[in-house]
């Protein structure tokens, strides 16, 4: 079997059990956050940190719920990475010291879903510090972003009210009842199939083939493996992250990896579907998302298969940056998905790719990640999309714009475009601010079209909480811890504030009745629609600076 045949295979089974679970999975959430049941585990939770669960929110109080309990996170998380050399489970000798800046950077990046990591994770946490403080914001931080769609859902389904449901119940629920056990199942199936799981420190071995003495570091890698996927985290236990053998140990395990960090983000449209009463509207826009991630795994694996661009080759494609027990095709497919996602974990290494597919991975990040995107991140992304194409549809026949029957007016289309501004107006400005200082443009290891396509990459996935790098780029300093750290916040929390305002906006409507100026938005020319005004969003928005950077590099 070819490279080329074995990388559609994969991708084919890939493909065929996120269909196989769509609509189980989706049902199942879809009663998890509308059940009015409370378990016992549950209810001692909400006494314990004295919220009611029969009280419902408005968008003001369910905004400021997520925004207090990110906020305290944040300050837990940077107290104890700086007090861990204090605590059990430490490091006996970090090789990478815990500034105050550092902290910062990684307690912001953990706590908003993005995961960027300006260090080497076995050389500078603790495994208290990994379990206790990033594994856990690997939870919560993704039952946020599930609880921010699933409240956006509850404003095209709800009639009349200013409720958008309980945060702090869809941030338990989701944790316990969706995350933790799916995470205890793949992290028994990575420990099968080699991950490591162990408190150990450090463990020497002196009998090398070369006679010489080599350090194997340890920890709880499996259980944080599983949910750095499937809540489309992506923060690795190893620098090296899932190219790793001891995250990542065989093909099919890198296989069970990118299933995990799909399959939440592609069940929730299904969600969506039965929430709103219409299992069309669901279907619709899991194909508007099918479509896009379908063309971005296609075109990253021609790029690398063919190795079109400035990288070096070996037997007919870019073998640069490839863990070899992947191969290319099976690594294209999981930097694809890793963009798509916010996941922004990597099993090879992206600042390698050709130019091309480089250029396809930004791509994916500056769409919103919204094929699939991160788990709820990506479902709410998606509706602000289908809010803007029936604008515009709206505006082509000269009536007022609806969709779901809620009348889109100019409070709706004023949130929705400021939701999509966010982060381009993040990504453009801090990548001129680096490249206009010399001391930030020192940073790059590489110059031309590619350094700067490494430093709007570090600002794209900071601004759009996905969390992979370029590499080729110097950021553990002040500056860019700092920098990245703000645009990770903002690009984070201004877009739920738009989300749950426009859900408090939408919810408060009644239902517009279907008229012949009515756009269907269950037919395939709806899907087209969707996606075609995605793609020309971004390309108005970031043409000019990726025509600098990978495709200026590519026609070199």
């Amino acid at each position: 079997m070819t490279t080329t045949t074995a990388g559609i295979v994969f991708l084919a089974v890939l493909i065929i059990a996120l269909a196989v679970v769509h609509v189980p999975l989706g049902d199942y959430m879809y009663r998890v956050y509308s059940t009015e049941k409370h378990s016992r585990v549950e209810r001692a939770i909400y006494r314990l940190i004295g919220a009611d669960p029969k009280a419902e929110q408005t968008w003001g109080t369910y905004a400021r719920s997520v925004l207090a309990f990110s906020a305290v996170s944040i300050l837990f998380l940077f107290t104890l990475q700086l007090v861990q050399g204090k605590l059990p489970l430490h490091l006996n000798d970090p090789d990478t010291p815990m500034t105050p800046a550092l902290a910062w950077n990684t307690a912001v990046s953990f706590v908003t879903n993005t995961n960027w990591q300006a260090y080497s994770g076995e050389s500078t946490h603790s495994h208290l510090v990994q379990m206790a403080g990033l594994a856990v914001q690997n939870f919560v931080s993704a039952a946020v972003g599930m609880a921010v769609a699933i409240a956006l859902v509850r404003g095209f389904a709800r009639r009349h009210t200013g409720d958008l449901g309980n945060f702090w119940v869809d941030l338990v629920r989701g944790s316990l009842r969706i995350l933790l056990p799916v995470c205890v199942v793949a992290a028994i199936a990575l420990i099968v199939g080699g991950a490591v799981q162990n408190f150990h420190n450090y463990d020497q071995v002196v009998d090398t083939l070369a006679g010489a003495k080599q350090t194997i570091p340890g920890g709880p890698v499996a259980s944080q493996e599983a949910i750095k996927d499937l809540g489309t985290n992506g923060g690795g236990f190893y620098n090296v992250n899932s190219a790793h053998p001891f995250e990542n140990p065989a093909t099919w395990t890198n296989w069970i990896e990118i299933f995990l960090l799909l399959v939440i983000a592609f069940s929730l449209p299904r969600t969506f579907g039965r929430m709103v009463g219409s299992a069309k509207q669901g279907y619709a826009i899991v194909a508007v998302q099918a479509t896009i991630a379908l063309i971005s795994w296609s075109a990253t694996m021609w790029f690398q298969l063919q190795a079109h661009g400035t990288v070096p080759t070996a037997v007919g494609a870019a073998m640069e940056g490839v863990e070899q027990r992947f191969g290319v095709a099976n690594s294209a497919v999981f930097a694809a998905s890793t963009t798509l996602t916010s996941t922004g974990s990597v099993d090879s290494f992206h600042d390698s790719y050709t130019s091309l597919g480089g250029l396809v991975l930004l791509l994916n990040m500056q769409l919103g990640e919204v094929a699939p995107g991160g788990v709820g991140a990506g479902l709410y992304g998606i509706l602000i999309l289908a809010i803007i194409t029936v604008f515009v549809a709206g505006l082509m026949v000269g009536r007022t714009p609806e969709y779901l029957g809620k009348k889109i007016t100019p409070r709706e289309i004023k949130l929705a475009a400021s939701y999509f501004l966010v982060t381009p107006l993040l990504v453009l400005t801090g990548t001129a601010a680096a490249m206009a200082m010399p001391g930030q443009r020192a940073g790059m290891l590489n110059t031309g079209p590619h350094g700067l396509s490494e430093v709007l990459y570090a600002f794209t996935s900071a601004s759009n909480n996905n969390g992979s790098a370029f590499a080729g780029l110097s950021v553990n300093t002040t500056w860019y811890d700092t920098a990245l750290g703000l645009a990770m916040v903002f690009g984070r929390f201004l877009p739920i504030i738009f989300v749950l305002a426009l859900a408090g906006s939408l919810a408060r409507q009644g239902k517009a009745p279907d008229s012949v100026g009515t756009l269907p938005t269950h037919r395939p020319q709806f899907v087209g629609m969707v996606a075609g005004v995605t793609l020309i969003l971004v390309a108005l928005t970031f043409l000019p600076m990726l025509a600098l950077g990978p495709l200026a590099e590519g026609i070199h």
